[in-house]
């Protein structure tokens, strides 16, 4: 019975060719032409766990060893995107009660503290050397990791229109590469927040190497607290962070950043997105980002008018996540020996799926990536043009 269902199953999967080894030794395959890959099913899965919600059981049936394969993983996963209909739990319904309360500081500091502070270490083994954890842009197809990273740095400073002496924000500023180069092209004094203790021990000593004690700081601080002790900055940015705040906290954040950016001032945000909104992916949730959710355009626009916040300009940076994650992907295949010496394999089979997973979320457009330039009330000094950004 359970592999009549399966059959069926792997039956309506369309766009490629593939072999399915069960348990008892039995091969059968799907599609047309020559297998690409052979997806290997180690015990009877169960029906109706796989019904309520098909990505994250077999997410974890990977995880766990249940499942395994023989050939390509970005094989498998490609087609899986090219059917992600198949594989979306059945309900869209947005409501549940823990996505309409929202998060509290305390809350938050524990689901970036999951993720983040995983190790330095670890991040070091597959990001670039800059420990940039976000969007690259890729100005030229050959672009290094390094650049591309380099170039999506200077470009959201070209986009913030900085001024020397100014005051510069990053609500989430990461290993603090941003806020050191922002101090250091142009004479800003710049503020990175962040809730993950491995960033702001790795920013701190970054800034102390670069000389720039007193020009720039990193506080373990939540962005609500800050925003309450009423100190105002001339500019704002925002980088990968709006994605850990949670449905009902989004009106929450745009409130914090009115409270501090100053009248006139420029918010630079940079987030994923979604084209609808919909529950949050569950095997994402529970193992990678734990209180994420990923807003919709409309959602997010919607709470900028009450605060004062026009849009100057909107951009998709889609496929360079695509290629971004690309380069991670691969450069944690590469260092496989020295992530087991400290994770075991579930783990490994999970960060696998999420950072190859992703590569393809973002190509088949099941998230997108955009940077928004917001102005509070008038500002009529920006520059009337693009040219000032290339």
């Amino acid at each position: 019975m359970q592999k009549f269902f399966l059959n069926k199953l792997f039956g309506r999967i369309e766009g490629g060719s593939f072999a399915v080894k069960y348990w008892d030794g039995s091969v059968e395959h799907f599609g047309e032409g020559e297998s690409k890959f052979t997806l290997i099913l180690n015990k009877p899965l169960p029906e109706k766990e796989i019904i309520n919600d098909p990505a994250l059981f077999f997410g974890e049936a990977y995880m766990g060893g249940d499942i395994d394969y023989e050939g390509d993983l970005r094989a498998i996963l490609d087609l899986v995107f090219k059917n992600k209909d198949m594989f979306e739990k059945e309900s869209k319904v947005l409501g549940a009660i823990s996505k309409l309360i929202p998060k509290s500081p305390n809350r938050n500091r524990k689901d970036i503290k999951y993720h983040y502070d995983i190790g330095n270490d670890f991040y070091g083994l597959w990001l670039d050397e800059s420990m940039t954890y976000s969007c690259a842009y890729f100005e030229q197809p050959d672009n290094s990791l390094y650049q591309a990273q380099m170039n999506k740095v200077d470009y959201l400073l070209k986009k913030l229109n900085l001024k020397e002496g100014q005051a510069l924000l990053d609500i989430g500023s990461g290993w603090g590469e941003l806020i050191i180069r922002a101090a250091k092209q142009y004479g800003v004094k710049s503020l990175g927040v962040t809730l993950s203790e491995e960033q702001v021990a790795k920013s701190k000593q970054r800034i102390k190497d670069e000389g720039l004690e007193g020009q720039v700081d990193v506080k373990l601080q939540d962005y609500r607290e800050l925003a309450s002790s009423g100190v105002q900055f001339d500019r704002l940015v925002s980088v990968g962070m709006l994605e850990h705040v949670g449905r009902a906290n989004i009106p929450d954040f745009t409130a914090a950043a009115d409270s501090l950016l100053k009248d006139g001032g420029v918010f630079v945000l940079h987030t994923i997105t979604k084209q609808v909104e919909s529950e949050s992916n569950a095997w994402m949730e529970r193992y990678i980002f734990p209180g994420g959710y990923i807003p919709s355009i409309r959602e997010l626009v919607a709470t900028l008018p009450e605060h004062d916040f026009y849009i100057k300009d909107m951009e998709s940076l889609r496929l360079h996540y695509a290629r971004t994650l690309k380069f991670w992907a691969d450069a944690f295949e590469k260092n496989l020996d020295a992530v087991r010496k400290k994770f075991d394999e579930p783990f490994i089979r999970m960060w696998q799926v999420y950072l190859n997973s992703c590569i393809y979320g973002f190509r088949y457009r099941v998230v997108d990536l955009h940077q928004f330039i917001l102005e509070k009330g008038i500002n009529n000094e920006l520059p009337m043009t693009r040219h000032y950004l290339y």
